[in-house]
């Protein structure tokens, strides 16, 4: 018999998951180029060519006993200190390996970082539309995600629904930018309210509230578009990083989290995170993939690829009669849905192959999200569809 527990999470099991699932099953009906999958965040963009001959000279050059065993829970030292490096290059920063964990993923990431910071029964409070696994991280560490509304058409955090949700319980504050799924990225006066409200806070309650910043999507911006990074803003922060989407390796779940050494109780934290990494059975990061990071430091993907799609996608849907922000990073559209049910919405978008995510699945109903990240020529074949689904509610 399965967990009580384990059991409650099938009804809310990731709606994303099974479109993706839904997806592949009508592409052994229809043919794959037939149907149109927005679903799923898996980058169509190839990892850059560095990657690959690095993986080579590695295998080739390194002891194999070192590039495939254990180290510490955290990480090799030289990566960590790399990437410590390489953030205070970019960011003004002042941190050393000490200040970096590496990390299955921004998923596993978030994890350690609520293992470190979470008692029973604390809160962690978010920013609706958000990534509906945030609930699961934190309900496995016995505490309790808190949603709070963004600002509506702007989709930037609302500092004064903010303030009224803190209590005494709250720990932490988890931000995204650039979003998922709206692809908006947070304007640095929308930082500064935040990071002085939770100083504010933080003093009202002798207790401090940490900033959890998301940030996979941080190099996916657009339009010269400038993207805060929260460290320099807030102490106690913690930067949850992958290179899932900036250097297309969403399999290889390789990522780090990053704090300040000037975060409060800084030695302790770094200690619980290397614990956590090893307690949620982890045990450590994927080590080849350590390797190859740090000699890819400076890589990139072609980020015009996505802006192409975005455009020719955003576009259409405008000239339809959609409402949408237009996304500055990310890649995603997140629309309003032409009749309030999203998820009915979504149901009938099947018909024409097109699939796309509830709203609802965000905790935010009435729109859906939509994934560019394919072809531009799958896009290009779908408006035809799209078109054809909104003169189905326009009538």
């Amino acid at each position: 018999m399965i967990s009580k527990k384990m059991r409650a999470t099938l009804a809310g099991s990731s709606v994303i998951r099974q479109m993706f699932e839904e997806g592949n099953r009508l592409a052994k009906i229809h043919g794959a180029e037939n149907v149109f999958d927005f679903s799923i965040g898996n980058p169509n963009v190839k990892p850059p060519e560095k990657v690959k001959t690095v993986i080579k000279e590695i295998l080739d050059n390194e002891d194999p006993n070192y590039i495939h065993g254990y180290m510490s829970n955290s990480g090799y030292e030289d990566v960590r200190e790399g990437i410590a490096q390489d953030l205070n290059k970019k960011h003004g920063l002042n941190l050393t390996y000490k200040n970096v964990a590496m990390t299955v993923g921004a998923g596993g990431g978030l994890s350690i970082v609520f293992k470190t910071i979470l008692d029973p029964d604390d809160e962690v409070i978010t920013f609706a539309p958000y990534f509906g696994p945030y609930g699961n991280y934190i309900d496995d560490c016995q505490g309790k995600l808190v949603v709070v509304p963004s600002k509506m058409g702007t989709f930037e955090p609302d500092t004064k629904a903010l303030e009224a949700a803190i209590t005494p319980k709250t720990k932490a504050v988890i931000i995204n930018s650039p979003n998922n799924p709206t692809g908006v990225v947070y304007k640095e006066a929308v930082i500064k309210e935040l990071a002085d409200l939770l100083t504010k806070k933080s003093a009202e309650m002798n207790n401090t509230i940490y900033i959890v910043s998301d940030d996979p999507y941080r190099e996916i911006v657009y339009d010269g578009i400038d993207v805060p990074y929260m460290l320099n803003y807030y102490k106690n922060t913690f930067g949850v990083y992958s290179y899932s989407k900036s250097l297309s390796l969403p399999g290889e779940r390789i990522g780090y989290v990053a704090f300040s050494p000037e975060m409060d109780e800084a030695e302790e934290v770094e200690i619980c995170l290397s614990n956590a990494t090893r307690n949620i059975g982890y045990t450590n990061a994927p080590s080849l993939f350590q390797r190859v990071i740090l000699e890819c430091l400076d890589e990139t993907v072609e980020v015009d690829v996505y802006k192409r799609n975005r455009d020719l996608l955003y576009n259409h849907l405008l000239d339809l009669g959609f409402e949408c922000a237009k996304p500055e990073g990310a890649f995603y559209l997140f629309a309003k849905t032409l009749v309030p049910d999203d998820k009915a919405f979504v149901q009938a978008a099947k018909k024409y192959n097109l699939l796309a995510v509830p709203g609802s699945a965000f905790g935010c109903p009435g729109y859906m999200r939509m994934s560019y990240c394919i072809s531009y020529d799958k896009i290009e074949r779908s408006l035809n569809a799209w078109t054809q689904l909104a003169n189905e509610f326009k009538k």
